[in-house]
């Protein structure tokens, strides 16, 4: 037997020995409302204002997480350009149909950055070891392994370990160059994941509220959805850190940490898919398929 034969032969073997046991077809079937409503208040972490940015649209109002753990100086950045209130004035510039819709301002309209800068050193990954993934025992196209830390979706190689670009992710632009991008300019994925943009763009974020204000921007009429007229784009207020605004205006979110029981409990109940309605439980899922919980504390 060829030596490939034997490699894929033996990958094969290795995925289908990581599966996860299919549930006792006795065990109770809860969803995931009913997970959620049962997970102690240990299971949630209060997501820190210093780590929010909130962007005001016309319609409303976009709540962004940075992802400080694995872009630190790309979050730094961010909060430094939002309390220069760089992007007062700037405008939605491209909505680019199933990929992604992005924000900046134009060169020709400059504004101080207060102390924060125009390019920075890429933050595509960072070294795998000592952070603690809740793996999934799925096998992924892009990566080794796949799963979550610190409340994001991330991949691996065995020694590094980066975001992935799934649906609400956010990325800081850049052009040809590595260092040509600082978080000045963002985008969110709207469409299916993107994986190709893994570890060749810095994700900063994820929106935790407001996507429904993002993914529906009118589609672009230029080259990769950017708007060619001012009168397409949609302008944007104000972006500022939570942490800057009054306690009246902030929003006090609660996110399920990815290291505890109750989302291990959500992984499964998304791979084994055993409401009435489905035919098939499927036993798999994507990590851009698996939803990371967020609530609003009253």
């Amino acid at each position: 037997m060829r030596l490939a034969a034997v490699i894929a032969l033996g990958f094969l073997a290795a995925c289908a020995s990581a599966e996860a046991p299919a549930p006792a077809p006795d065990t109770p079937v809860r969803s995931l409302g009913e997970i959620l409503e049962q997970s102690p208040a240990s299971d949630w972490r209060t997501v820190d204002q210093d780590n929010l940015i909130y962007m005001q649209l016309p319609r409303g109002r976009v709540i962004i997480e940075l992802a400080a753990d694995y872009t630190p100086n790309h979050a730094a950045n961010i909060r430094a350009l939002a309390r220069a209130h760089y992007w007062d004035g700037a405008a939605i510039v491209r909505s680019q149909d199933n990929y992604v819709v992005q924000w900046g301002r134009d060169e020709a309209d400059p504004r101080p950055m207060g102390e924060g800068v125009a390019s920075l050193a890429p933050e595509f990954d960072r070294p795998r070891a000592g952070v603690d993934i809740t793996r999934l025992v799925d096998p992924d196209s892009y990566a080794r392994e796949v799963g979550f830390a610190y409340g994001f979706p991330v991949a691996s190689n065995g020694q590094r370990t980066w975001l992935t670009h799934c649906y609400g992710m956010v990325g800081a632009g850049r052009g040809d160059t590595a260092d040509s991008g600082s978080g000045a300019e963002l985008y969110v994925v709207i469409g299916q994941a993107p994986r190709h943009l893994d570890r060749n763009i810095t994700t900063v974020g994820r929106v935790l509220q407001g996507m429904e204000l993002l993914s529906v921007m009118p589609r672009g009429t230029g080259p990769l959805g950017f708007y060619e007229t001012p009168q397409e784009r949609t302008a944007i207020a104000s972006i500022r850190l939570g942490s800057e605004l009054p306690e009246s205006e902030r929003v006090n979110f609660e996110a399920l940490r990815t290291d505890s029981a109750t989302f291990r409990d959500v992984i499964e109940s998304r791979r084994f898919r055993r409401e009435s309605w489905f035919l098939d439980p499927v036993g798999h899922v994507n990590v851009c398929n698996v939803q990371l919980p967020v609530r609003v504390r009253q």
